[in-house]
């Protein structure tokens, strides 16, 4: 195994920083919004163009924002979104580490779109830890769909076979595996070496 894929949210993001809940645990008492306001106006109409890059993120927020929350900023929202989504599991990020000193390649693949990704990397020092990331609005299509791989195979120079993925996502592991990937399916609390002898099952 040349290189490591690995998912981001629900591998090695789970939720808020403090107690591991979803970011919008406490988003009304916190900035006045209604979770379900916002999934019905911004998530449910516009998410399935912003994923995979057809559209960025600010002008759509905003514009649903000045009609359901004129409070309420893009970026203010954001920001709390991105910090309250960001508890890394240590565990996995030292597995991880041990891994690349050996010169294992680690890369995210991940359906994200641009801000996000940006930010992990960035300003949450991902960067520091992975040689890069692959994501559905740069590549401009999301897991499960082969393209994806075929993206990020094509990206990497090297024969399938050669990587190994980890993600959450049963249909995503399916998926990977039929193009040609080695795949386990990743549960809360694993250890890299439990995902890698879990290969395909």
């Amino acid at each position: 195994m040349k290189i490591l894929m690995v998912d981001v949210d629900g591998v090695l993001v789970h939720g808020r920083p403090r107690d591991g809940l979803a970011y919008f645990t406490d988003i009304e008492r916190d900035l006045g919004i209604s979770i379900k306001l916002l999934q019905r106006e911004f998530f449910h109409p516009h998410w399935a163009e912003i994923i995979i890059g057809h559209e960025p993120i600010e002008p759509r927020l905003t514009a649903v924002l000045k009609r359901i929350a004129p409070h309420l900023d893009t970026e203010t929202l954001l920001r709390y979104w991105f910090e309250n989504d960001s508890r890394l599991d240590q565990t996995l990020l030292a597995d991880l580490a041990d891994l690349r000193a050996k010169g294992t390649r680690l890369y995210l693949a991940t359906n994200q779109e641009h801000r996000r990704a940006n930010w992990l990397m960035k300003e949450h020092g991902l960067a520091q830890h992975f040689d890069g990331i692959f994501y559905s609005a740069a590549l401009g299509c999301k897991k499960p769909s082969h393209d994806f791989y075929r993206l990020a195979t094509e990206a990497v120079s090297l024969p399938r076979e050669e990587i190994f993925y980890i993600d959450d996502a049963a249909e995503n592991i399916e998926s990977a595996t039929a193009f040609g990937w080695n795949a386990a399916h990743w549960r809360q609390g694993m250890r890299l070496d439990e995902a890698f002898a879990a290969k395909s099952e």
